[in-house]
């Protein structure tokens, strides 16, 4: 890992939450952004976030995700999902993430 990884480094994606990142089980007009798909945001945007500060034969895999999904993300809105590096212990990268639509908070989380 290259040393501009440091405590406080973020990265934030703007990410357009499209019919594959919502839940399907509440019918077309109750779609809204998934956990699990809020979940997969947020682990990839810290990937990225690493992976702007590896070294070329280096890869990152999670081994930790705490998530609290606060609101729904209606279809066809954007959420920014910010990961900031909180800790780093060697190869040991924790981060926290948050999650916000156009309106309020939509998630917020710690992952390793």
């Amino acid at each position: 890992m290259k040393t501009s990884l440091t405590l406080g480094t973020s990265l934030k994606r703007r990410i357009e939450i499209d019919r594959d990142r919502t839940i399907d089980f509440m019918g077309d007009e109750l779609r809204v952004y998934s956990t699990p798909n809020m979940v997969s945001d947020m682990e990839y945007t810290c990937r990225d976030l690493i992976m702007d500060h590896a070294e070329d034969d280096e890869d990152s895999v999670g081994a930790h995700v705490s998530v609290d999904h606060l609101a729904p993300t209606l279809l066809g809105m954007w959420v920014d999902v910010t990961a900031t590096v909180t800790a780093v212990e060697g190869s040991r990268i924790s981060f926290d993430v948050e999650v916000h639509d156009t309106i309020e908070p939509d998630g917020h989380g710690q992952h390793v």
